[in-house]
C-alpha cells in the first residue's frame, strides 16, 4: 500500500468557529461532542430498557467534574445521548487551565529556551471554550481508555460543533432542544449538529 501525502486540500480542518470571536470571553456557548465514527458507545440497552453504558457513566461523570478542575466556568443544560453530547457551557470570567494542561504548562516551563517559543501561534488559547473542551475529551478519553480501551484510543471526532448563545431567546429555545432530544433521537442520530 503506497503512503498518501499530506493534502492540505483534503486534510485542513475548516474551522467552524466565528472569526475574530474571542471564545474566551464570558458567554453560554451551546457545544455538540461526537462520538468516533458515531459510536453509540455511550447507551446500551439491557432487558428492554435504555440506559447509558458503564463508558457513559464515566463520560457523564468526566462532564460533570469540568467545573472541579476549571475556575469560573459553570453548565447548563446538557445530554449524554447514545453517540453524543449535546450542552451549555457557561464562562464566567477568566479561567484556570485545568488538568490536562498542567503537564504542557510545566513542560513549557521547564524547556523554555532561545530556540523554543514557548506559546506557538496554533495552540489553543489558555481558558478560552476550545480549550475546556479539549480539556474534556482529554480526560474523558484517557478515563475511558484506563477501563475499557488500549492507550491512545480516540473516543471523540477531532471537531465539535459550537455556537455562541446570544440572547435569553436562544438560550431558552437551545434549552428546550436539550431537553427533547432524548425523546427525539431518530432525528438527531443521523445529524446531531442540526439544531
Amino acid at each position: 500500500m503506497e503512503a498518501m501525502g499530506y493534502d492540505i486540500e483534503k486534510h485542513h480542518r475548516r474551522s467552524i468557529r466565528m472569526k475574530g470571536y474571542d471564545y474566551s470571553l464570558p458567554g453560554a456557548y451551546f457545544v455538540t461532542l461526537l462520538s468516533l465514527g458515531r459510536d453509540c458507545l455511550f447507551w446500551e440497552i439491557k432487558e428492554g430498557i435504555i440506559r447509558k453504558s458503564d463508558i457513559g457513566k464515566l463520560v457523564n461523570d468526566c462532564w460533570l467534574k469540568i467545573p472541579n478542575h476549571l475556575n469560573d466556568i459553570g453548565f447548563d443544560e446538557y445530554v449524554l445521548m447514545p453517540n453524543h453530547l449535546h450542552g451549555i457551557i457557561l464562562i464566567q470570567n477568566s479561567i484556570g487551565k485545568g488538568e490536562a494542561f498542567a503537564e504542557t504548562i510545566q513542560s513549557m516551563v521547564d524547556t523554555k529556551s532561545a530556540n523554543a517559543s514557548p506559546l506557538r501561534p496554533r495552540e489553543t488559547q489558555p481558558g478560552s471554550l476550545g480549550a475546556i473542551i479539549q480539556n474534556f475529551k482529554s480526560v474523558s478519553t484517557l478515563m475511558v481508555n484506563k477501563g475499557y480501551f488500549e492507550s491512545g484510543n480516540r473516543l471523540w471526532q477531532l471537531n465539535s460543533y459550537e455556537r455562541i448563545i446570544r440572547n435569553e431567546r436562544e438560550l431558552n429555545a437551545i434549552r428546550q432542544y436539550i431537553r427533547d432530544i432524548p425523546h427525539n433521537w431518530e432525528l438527531d442520530k443521523e445529524n446531531p449538529t442540526n439544531m
